[in-house]
């Protein structure tokens, strides 16, 4: 049995649940926003510690112990009772049943698909995955995080203002809503005219990296699916290939390097997940320079646009029954010679 929790409207579990029902897997989808007032989920345990788990909806009851999998896709956060008018009790009531729902599923045995809520958490956080990724041998760009306008202005001269700014995390695009979205872009003048701005919230600074290609590779498992994404053809997408240019940016397959490709599944095994999505720089003189991992980022459009049999191996990892992913096989990977 095989749970997928995510949003109402999402095409990547409508693609995979239809491949799922051709396989003749069980599953079930749940929007996590229809808790609590549709849907009753309830832990208990016994004085030695068994726990069972049973979730009800109008549709069907599920035990929760014998789950093979859960696909923790784009699950939205639970929505309080209608009955409740207070905002302030509203807000609370979320809160509790965001920190419930993500207990419940931290507690379950079976494997999930990147990994449970706490652990996809800190692989968000972008520090870590620098030091991890530089770690395990990657290249990375030279970052500052800071708040300070001093530091700031040093890194800049220090790089001849060849710079790009980014977000320490995604939090903004939560507050502001879907309809906005901060891409990384260029430091310009205005910028170090507002360096005293940056006391006010941290940002991350990087120096600029070169591009031939940038390369979104998806870590499935053990597989390792790779795109070129030929960002540099139009200015639109020249620095942040998420303005995306489809009609002037050409997506290829894209053949990693032995060495590079093993890196990227010890990345996502080291970082406690079996799926990843990671951005990279393919530069002119043929480095490949790690930006960023995203545990749980967008992949139906790389099949889209390359036929990458990337959903078929989702479904295979959520049908393989294992209770873990890419972390407990990583160790049977050969050894690069420079690691």
């Amino acid at each position: 049995m095989i749970l997928i929790l995510t949003e109402s409207a999402d095409p990547h579990a409508d693609h995979v649940e239809q491949k799922l029902r051709e396989r003749g897997a069980d599953f079930m989808r749940l929007n996590p926003a229809q808790f609590p007032s549709k849907v009753n989920l309830s832990l208990s345990y016994s004085a030695t510690g068994r726990q069972q788990g049973l979730l009800r909806t109008d549709e069907r009851t599920l035990d929760l112990g014998p789950l093979e999998a859960v696909w923790y896709r784009r699950p939205q956060p639970p929505v309080p009772h209608e009955e409740i008018t207070d905002q302030a009790c509203r807000d609370y009531l979320k809160k509790e049943c965001q920190i419930y729902l993500s207990d419940v599923w931290d507690s379950l045995d079976c494997r999930c698909v990147p990994a449970p809520p706490a652990v996809i958490r800190r692989a968000e956080l972008k520090a870590s995955q620098l030091k991890t990724a530089g770690a395990l041998g990657f290249e990375i760009p030279e970052t500052l995080f800071t708040n300070s306008p001093e530091e700031f202005l040093e890194f800049y001269r220090r790089h001849s203002g060849q710079i790009v700014s980014k977000l320490a995390s995604a939090s903004f695009h939560g507050f502001a809503g879907s309809t906005f979205m901060r891409y990384t872009q260029l430091v310009s003048r205005a910028d170090v005219g507002a360096a005293s701005a940056v006391r006010f919230c941290p940002v991350i600074f990087q120096s600029y990296v070169p591009k031939r290609v940038e390369l979104r590779v998806t870590i499935v498992g053990q597989e390792v699916f790779a795109a070129e994404i030929h960002s540099q053809q139009t200015n639109h997408t020249r620095h942040d290939w998420r303005r995306y240019d489809y009609f002037q940016t050409p997506y290829l397959p894209h053949e990693l390097p032995p060495d590079v490709a093993r890196r990227c599944v010890k990345l996502v095994a080291r970082l406690g997940l079996c799926y990843g999505a990671i951005d990279l720089v393919l530069t002119p003189d043929g480095r490949y320079v790690f930006l960023e991992i995203n545990p749980n980022g967008q992949y139906l459009w790389v099949e889209q646009e390359t036929g990458l049999p990337i959903s078929d191996a989702i479904c295979n990892l959520l049908m393989s029954g294992a209770t873990v992913g890419a972390a407990a096989a990583v160790g049977s990977l050969p050894e690069d010679d420079d690691e």
